[in-house]
């Protein structure tokens, strides 16, 4: 007897230190990281399919698609898609029309918006290969290329805080569009809420919905309205500069790389206190219109201020526009500027004489246009 009572109280003393091991074990603290197994989600046909598969999500990014001719591409090519849902291009929309309702003008809608500009924005979200998160884990981050034009855009995956604690929550992709620069301050980003859903023809990666399609271009995309034509080259001329690139008007940064046509390219000079840019004209022209491009870096070597002249024997200037304490928001900015000018000349002449901080000029482009 005494035997098996002994046998009894040690299996129960046995039991009893199991499960307060096993509580105590399951009371430890984890160090606030939780890493579950990724879950790949696998849809049985191509991306287009898999957008079409979701009605009341991918409504509108259908309508993009189907009006840009992108059906082929998200069914057929190996591409990553960044997918927009409905409330992306609802506030897009909404933000848009406010402003043409202040300006007494009627609501855009994605039927019949500027087809060129919807191209452009929709381009950004569609990039060439099979990309899921693992690919993406370099500390510097994916350069990716859109299938449509080639457009650099980037791609990173980060941890997000969770419970209080930085990195301990789910992996999300910051991807963002470069807009052409190499520094990350000029960028626009957006994150993803949902990532690695694996269709037949490639990846989707699904965008939280407070970002706005076309990121931070949607607006001001659809109501710049375009200056008029150039006389620089539907007349042609020659330009001359108060002074160049050391290298010369030749020179990667030379001043002919202000009227190149090209936005990516840009004359830098020293400003020593005053910097002309002119343009003879073949023939005498009426301008009522110019434009600047802000080049790629370095907000501080913007213009600032400047006068804008015409002469008819570039000898003797006549004053059509002046301007301060002016400034460019973005990098590869085009600004209008017009002025109320009817005599046609055969010169004129951009006399910058401050910059936003600093001694050294640059800009982008250049342009002398017909009266509006």
């Amino acid at each position: 007897m005494k035997t098996a009572k002994n046998f009894t109280r040690q299996a129960l003393c046995l039991c009893l230190l199991i499960f307060c091991s096993l509580s105590f074990s399951g009371c430890q603290k984890d160090g606030g990281y939780y890493d579950p197994e990724p879950i790949q989600g696998q849809f049985e046909g191509n991306t287009y399919q898999y957008l079409k598969s979701k009605p009341g999500v991918f409504d509108s990014l259908i309508k993009v698609i189907d009006r840009m001719g992108l059906q082929a591409t998200l069914s057929d090519s190996n591409v990553t898609l960044f997918a927009i849902a409905n409330p992306s291009f609802q506030l897009s929309l909404t933000n848009l029309n406010r402003l043409r309702r202040a300006s007494d003008k009627d609501p855009l809608f994605l039927s019949n918006i500027d087809g060129v500009q919807l191209d452009t924005m929709a381009s950004y979200y569609i990039v060439r290969g099979s990309l899921p998160t693992d690919s993406m884990l370099l500390q510097d981050g994916k350069n990716l290329r859109s299938v449509r034009f080639g457009y650099p855009m980037h791609a990173k995956v980060t941890r997000r805080s969770a419970s209080g604690q930085t990195g301990a929550g789910p992996e999300v992709i910051d991807f963002s569009n470069t807009k052409k620069s190499q520094f990350i301050r000029y960028w626009a980003g957006a994150t993803t809420a949902s990532n690695n859903i694996r269709t037949r023809n490639g990846i989707v990666h699904i965008l939280s919905q407070d970002h706005l399609f076309g990121f931070d271009e949607f607006v001001t995309r659809l109501t710049l309205v375009p200056p008029p034509p150039n006389l620089m080259t539907i007349i042609g001329g020659k330009l001359t500069v108060l002074r160049d690139n050391n290298g010369g008007a030749d020179a990667g940064e030379g001043s002919k790389k202000v009227i190149d046509g090209d936005a990516q390219t840009k004359f830098l000079a020293d400003l020593n206190g005053r910097l002309w840019m002119a343009f003879e004209l073949k023939t005498p022209a009426v301008s009522s219109v110019y434009t600047l491009t802000s080049a790629n870096d370095e907000p501080d070597r913007d213009p600032k201020a400047w006068v804008f002249e015409g002469s008819d024997d570039g000898v003797n200037w006549v004053e059509l526009d002046r301007r301060s304490n002016f400034f460019f928001e973005e990098r590869y900015q085009m600004k209008i500027f017009r002025f109320n000018n009817t005599k046609a000349y055969k010169h004129y002449r951009i006399d910058i004489n401050e910059l936003r901080n600093g001694g050294v000029f640059q800009l982008a482009e250049w342009s002398i246009n017909k009266a509006k």
